[in-house]
């Protein structure tokens, strides 16, 4: 296999859509490092592993040689993307902006090579664009092609109001490519139309059209919904490293192949023979450790994987009867607080009766005492509670 050849093997590997596959050749052959755009409105502070779907293409695209522009979409963060939004999202503050594009710029390291980075704030060229030009961008579209976009489209036939800043959104993210002279940019399948957008402003200002790569969107732990932070359903970069790798021990063993083929860095061969080893009987969970290491290694270290490997062995010993009674609770909705989900499985009569054994540290879940009384689970986990020392329950949300 080719040089050529390879690279476009490792930057197609896990990506959904490659427009226009092509380009991206001639783009290669050029022999210089290409500019490649991935966007991140700042409008939460903390990185979780739906994030590194796409950062971890980046950093391949730097490992084959390119230049990555990690934009921070401080201007646009305070419209809101609209991207697959029922309803106007609340604009942030600068402050709130401010401090949360901190938060990602020091993360993102975890992953991207600094010296082959470039982190760059829309704000720079956006504020300097002034009234006459937003008009001027404006005039590029028109409504009829916005309400092309799905989420649009659906809130437009439902009667739902679409503030006229958030058409601007589209547009604004398609300027940045022109901004900054994009090869290719990424994003996830929920953005191909912003992404699109820019491919034709970059046409109508007379530049080469960047290649756009979208990445497959991660559910979260409940297998049905996107990660999401406000959902609970997330892993978060920054946790401690015993809670990542318990979190992915937490997944079912169906979810966890999506996983690996998203996140891990092994071979395709190798997973592959993962796959064929468990088909042949061997006991998935000995896949799900070693892709908790790897993770926790990544974000942490080899030393901390191995602690969290040692310290979940232990919890998952941690006194826990082999006969412990199966509970299924159905959710209404995707998350349930710990004092409900005390209660619909039989473990207290109330939930005021939870909080005062959480106060009292007679709560564990999977062996560990819980201290948050707001604790939350997302639908799709299992878990061990234990109330006292004696009651027990395998309680699956579904």
């Amino acid at each position: 296999m080719t040089q050529l050849n390879e690279s476009l093997a490792i930057i197609k590997r896990g990506s959904d859509e490659l427009l226009i596959e092509q380009e991206l050749i001639d783009k290669l052959k050029l022999g210089r490092p290409l500019r490649i755009k991935a966007g991140f409105d700042p409008t939460a502070p903390d990185l979780h592993l739906g994030h590194t779907v796409l950062l971890n293409k980046l950093r391949q695209f730097q490992d084959l040689g390119h230049h990555i522009l990690f934009l921070i979409g401080d201007f646009t963060g305070m419209i809101g993307d609209p991207t697959g939004k029922s309803a106007t999202r609340p604009p942030l503050t600068v402050e709130q902006v401010q401090e949360n594009a901190k938060s990602y710029a020091e993360q993102v390291f975890k992953i991207l090579k600094p010296e082959q980075t470039e982190v760059v704030f829309n704000s720079k060229w956006l504020n300097e664009l002034g009234a006459a030009g937003m008009l001027k961008l404006a005039a590029t579209h028109t409504v009829a092609r916005m309400l092309e976009r799905d989420d649009f489209h659906k809130r437009y036939h439902n009667n739902q109001p679409i503030a006229i800043h958030e058409f601007l959104y589209p547009l604004l993210q398609g300027y940045d490519s022109v901004a900054l002279k994009a090869d290719v940019e990424l994003g996830g399948t929920d953005q191909k139309f912003n992404l699109l957008m820019g491919r034709e402003l970059q046409k109508h200002h007379g530049q080469p059209q960047q290649v756009v790569l979208t990445m497959p969107l991660l559910e979260g732990l409940d297998g049905v919904n996107k990660m999401s932070k406000s959902l609970g359903n997330y892993i978060g970069v920054a946790e401690p490293a015993n809670i990542i790798f318990s979190k992915i021990m937490s997944i079912s063993d169906e979810l966890m192949w999506r996983y690996i083929e998203l996140l891990s860095f092994e071979s395709l061969d190798t997973i592959a023979q993962w796959k064929r080893d468990v088909e042949a009987g061997a006991n998935p969970r000995d896949v799900k450790v070693a892709f908790a290491q790897e993770i926790v290694t990544r974000f942490h270290s080899r030393t901390a994987a191995e602690e969290a490997l040692t310290d979940f062995e232990l919890r998952s010993k941690g006194g826990i009867p082999d006969d412990v009674p199966q509970v299924t609770l159905n959710l209404e909705s995707d998350t349930i607080g710990i004092a409900q989900l005390l209660k619909q499985a039989g473990l207290v009569a109330s939930t005021s009766e939870a909080f005062r054994a959480i106060e009292q540290g007679g709560i564990k879940l999977d062996s560990e005492k819980v201290t948050d009384k707001s604790l939350t689970l997302a639908r799709g986990v299992t878990v061990v509670a234990q109330v006292g020392k004696r009651k027990f329950a395998r309680i699956t949300l579904s």
